[in-house]
């Protein structure tokens, strides 16, 4: 009665002495195995790549291609495989050289059933073995990618809620500015007090123009996540922000100085984000040099190439400044200087962009001297495919 059949039933056998393959493939029969066979290396290659066996049981000495010529090709094609030596008394230092190649085993002639049993054997708990390692690969490849997505999963729902947290808690300020507001225009008209109404008015009315900032910042922050990346002058954006907001420099008695470096050669970036950051960073500046603000009235933006970059934005001011405490939370989600009329989203948005082109954003500032914003963007955003003009899809 033959035994059950193995995992793995079709052998090559390899050996230039019919006898031999007889008897062998018999035995190897009776031990439930499909048996292949070639009387040479050359036409047990041929076999092999045809039919891929996991085991090759072959001879080392064969006129031609000898065995250990055999068992180097073999496992340049399929180095997984099993192969057994099969030598005689005087060829063990072939046997041997053998092992060095990734043989599996070698058995002596004439040759045993319980040898070839103990060589069988071997072979497939090798088999079992690179099967148990190749499923618990994968499954470890699986659990850290399950464990990965959970993690990435848990890190932006934290994300949304602290997100959602800093809106909620500034509509709420918003709508307790409201709501006082009101209240005040109502005393206004229930006392027909014309000081009361222009006050409640004027509570209303700033906290009206407080929630249009806080969209706007919103929308702004939204579009930053998508980066459009092309070939663009690094010194159009400051001359858009600054035609943009010198009337309003004028109108506040505000210096606005400009300083391009007119050499620069064009780069790789996100022309609007670009606009949107600096816009921000200028806007701040005003505000911080605004008459009876503390400070000076000098706003300043230059452009230089640095060593190892593509451009360098500086944004000066002589305004307030700022202690070390508040420069080190300046960039946090919501932390805002500037009271009711700031929203604290505006820097998070600049820092974004700016860490989406592979850029840098550092500050400077001391209290009653000013501040000084520096931005770095690489010649081409690290994130570039060959195409010169693509989106670089950021979390929303």
């Amino acid at each position: 009665m033959k035994p059950d059949p193995h995992p793995h039933t079709l052998i090559l056998l390899v050996d230039d002495e019919p006898g031999l393959r007889k008897v062998l493939g018999i035995a190897l029969a009776d031990l439930g195995y499909e048996v292949i066979k070639a009387p040479d290396g050359q036409a047990g290659l041929r076999l092999f790549q045809r039919r891929l066996p996991s085991i090759v049981l072959t001879d080392v000495k064969m006129p031609g291609m000898g065995g250990i010529e055999l068992l180097r090709a073999i496992k340049r094609i399929k180095p997984e495989t099993e192969v057994i030596m099969i030598t005689g008394h005087g060829d063990m230092d072939l046997a041997v050289r053998s092992l060095k190649y990734e043989a599996t085993d070698f058995i002596t002639k004439p040759i045993s059933d319980p040898a070839l049993e103990i060589a069988l054997k071997r072979a497939h708990e090798r088999i079992a073995l690179r099967e148990q390692l190749r499923q618990y690969t994968e499954n470890l490849e699986k659990l850290v990618a399950e464990k990965t997505r959970k993690l990435l999963d848990a890190e932006r729902m934290a994300a949304v809620g602290q997100t959602v947290a800093g809106i909620s808690h500034s509509i709420k300020n918003i709508a307790g500015g409201l709501t006082g507001g009101a209240f005040v225009v109502e005393k206004g008209f229930e006392l027909d007090d014309p000081q009361y109404l222009r006050q409640g008015w004027r509570m209303v009315r700033g906290n009206v123009e407080k929630i249009a900032r806080l969209s706007l910042d919103l929308l702004n922050f939204s579009r930053s996540a998508k980066i459009c990346v092309q070939c663009c002058d690094p010194n159009a954006p400051v001359r858009e922000v600054v035609e943009l907001m010198r009337p309003r420099a004028e109108e506040e008695g505000i210096a606005l100085n400009i300083q391009l470096d007119r050499h620069l050669k064009p780069i790789f970036f996100d022309p609007d984000a670009v606009h949107l950051a600096l816009l921000n960073l200028v806007t701040n500046a005003l505000d911080a040099c605004r008459p009876g603000s503390g400070g000076g009235l000098t706003v300043s933006l230059t452009t230089s190439k640095p060593s190892g970059w593509g451009v360098e934005y500086r944004v000066c001011d002589t305004g307030c400044g700022m202690d070390d405490g508040t420069r080190e939370k300046l960039f946090q989600a919501f932390f805002t200087t500037k009271g009711n009329r700031g929203t604290g989203i505006g820097l998070m948005m600049t820092r974004n962009v700016i860490e989406k082109h592979g850029g840098t954003i550092t500050v400077r500032s001391k209290e009653g001297v000013g501040s000084e914003f520096i931005i770095r963007l690489p010649e081409q955003c690290r994130l570039m495919e060959k195409d010169p003009v693509f989106e670089m899809e950021g979390e929303a």
